[in-house]
């Protein structure tokens, strides 16, 4: 097996609903960071063999094949394909493990693994009664039989049954999400995110253009009165839309090369691609996944929790992450360093992408060694993966 680096990683800012990015197409959002990674490294756009793009909603303009739309939209040259894969939340980091899998086998030495996702336009559940062309209804994508078996999924519910389970309460949900707001602050204000945000020229509230170098969600002055005002979500006991990641457009790539054609080409890499794995899980809790996701790939890594000096667990739902810090044991200064989805927010299919460009980064700015990003997703699932500072 080769081993895999990555060579060069970058984002767009994380745009609210109906926010700045709100006029992008996908393929051209996603476009603009393919254009970016080939442009950090340096590299001939022929060396690149193939790109896989995580998107969740893969309707209208993220119909089709995104990935080979984006392709088309960008620089890369017409002979280049594209692929679009669908692990629901985990749709890019899911990219990024399966690039990885083509190049240590040996199959191909260069792929960008890539997430997009514009909720603007395609928010929770879009897929769920489409109208085929003759103008019937498409069909539920939840089947007769799952429902028999774990009844109909509500992630929200879930979140508030985990909390439940592992006894946490909504006090702790309501610190953890204003702690993520203000270390997300804390990462803008210092400059933390610079190095991997690509400025994008979005739109104001009234329709003006301009550059934008922030992520667009977070929020100064978030509060447990604040939090406490905000309605109970629907079949849950304290649950709220501030303990919940938030709805958000946003496009992030990473490129991936083997050792081997590192070294060839002379490239500089940021990072090794140390083990990953995935799991599926409890399809009633659902969000459970990346509890046995981080020891399974622990193991395959031969490393201990004590060993990672950065977590990032994807923030859904507050209750999500402190689960899993207080099953394994978590050190919570590891944890989510920059703040999470609560603050950043959540373009389902991009996250996994955009948690390992900004653990990367972070393991740079650090000078650390190892990183971890897992994320939950809908059905029951999580995968996990371990980066390696090089």
């Amino acid at each position: 097996m080769k081993d895999v680096y990555i060579i060069s990683a970058a984002r767009t800012p994380v745009g609210k609903q109906k926010g700045y990015l709100r006029e992008y197409s996908a393929p051209q959002l996603l476009a603009m960071v393919l254009n970016e990674v080939v442009s950090r490294a340096a590299l001939d756009v022929s060396q690149v063999d193939d790109v896989i793009t995580g998107c969740v909603y893969q309707i209208g303009e993220q119909g089709f094949n995104l990935a080979r739309m984006a392709v088309l939209e960008s620089n890369l040259p017409v002979t280049i394909g594209g692929i679009s894969v669908n692990r629901q939340c985990g749709s890019g980091l899911s990219a990024i493990q399966l690039a990885s899998g083509m190049i240590a086998s040996g199959e191909m030495d260069t792929v960008i693994a890539s997430g997009c996702e514009i909720m603007s336009k395609y928010g929770i559940a879009s897929d769920l009664n489409c109208t085929l062309s003759n103008g019937q209804n498409a069909g539920h994508p939840i089947s007769k039989g799952y429902m028999e078996r774990y009844g109909i999924p509500n992630q929200m519910v879930a979140a508030q049954a985990i909390a439940n389970q592992w006894k946490i309460t909504k006090e702790e949900c309501q610190d953890f999400a204003i702690a993520s707001h203000e270390k997300a602050l804390r990462a803008i204000r210092e400059g933390y995110f610079k190095k991997e945000i690509l400025p994008t020229r979005g739109l104001d509230k009234d329709g003006n253009s301009f550059v934008c170098e922030t992520d667009e969600p977070v929020r100064a002055g978030v509060t447990r009165e604040g939090l406490d005002a905000l309605k109970v979500l629907p079949g849950t006991d304290w649950m709220s839309a501030g303990l919940s990641s938030t709805v958000t457009d946003g496009a992030s790539a990473v490129l991936l090369m083997s050792g081997e054609k590192a070294k060839q080409l002379k490239v500089p890499p940021l990072a090794r691609v140390v083990a990953s794995a995935v799991v599926g899980s409890d399809p009633k809790l659902m969000l459970t996944g990346p509890i046995t996701a981080t020891p399974k790939v622990l193991a395959k890594a031969g490393l201990k929790m004590s060993d990672i000096d950065i977590f990032e667990v994807n923030e859904a739902f507050a209750p999500i992450p402190l689960a899993w810090a207080k099953e394994l044991g978590a050190d919570m200064e590891k944890l989510n360093v920059n703040g999470g989805a609560l603050a950043l927010g959540h373009p389902v299919g991009n996250s996994g992408c955009r948690l390992t460009v900004t653990a990367i980064h972070e393991l740079m700015r650090r000078k650390a060694k190892y990183g971890l990003v897992t994320l939950c997703t809908g059905g029951g699932q999580a995968p996990a993966t371990i980066f390696e500072r090089v």
